[in-house]
């Protein structure tokens, strides 16, 4: 059941492709969240795990293989600090 939920070339009949999710989340990133980063505020990202999942792969620059075991903990902090390019420039997850 995992690799259906969380492998972006896969999806079974009724079910959301991965890859919609990652479209709609790269979309909102790029539309509201970056910008606000790139000028220096704090953003607050609250999502369910697939989005989350996306926008980690996205952040970290990870293959989709390598994000299919990634596990989301419900309502842990994972802090990022990007480069002015938009790289992740320091990762703190609170659940280590």
């Amino acid at each position: 059941m995992l690799i259906w939920r969380r492998f972006l070339r896969r999806c079974r009949a009724g079910a959301k492709a991965s890859r919609n999710t990652l479209a709609r989340t790269l979309a909102l990133l790029h539309a509201g969240d970056l910008p606000c980063v790139l000028r220096g505020q704090r953003t607050l990202v609250a999502a369910h795990g697939n989005s989350l999942r996306e926008l980690i792969m996205v952040l970290e620059k990870l293959s989709a293989e390598n994000i299919l075991n990634a596990r989301t903990r419900h309502g842990v902090p994972i802090i990022y600090r990007l480069n002015a390019d938009s790289t992740v420039a320091t990762k703190l997850d609170l659940a280590a």
